[in-house]
């Protein structure tokens, strides 16, 4: 797995705890740690899959 790819599931695993966190305090914040944890989730599946192709040889663009 490259590099960006881990580094942004970390992000995706640690912004849902915060998440649950906030909720389980009552506050509405933890809506903003749900959407970091989908915009790094993408980043995460972007950069395993831009490595996955790399190793294969099928780089476009």
């Amino acid at each position: 797995m490259p590099r960006l790819a881990l580094y942004a599931l970390i992000v995706c695993v640690l912004s849902v705890a915060a998440a649950v966190v906030s909720f389980v305090q009552g506050s509405w914040l933890g809506i903003v740690w749900i959407l970091l944890a989908g915009l790094s989730s993408n980043m995460t599946w972007y950069y395993a899959r831009r490595g996955r192709a790399a190793r294969n040889g099928s780089v476009t663009g």
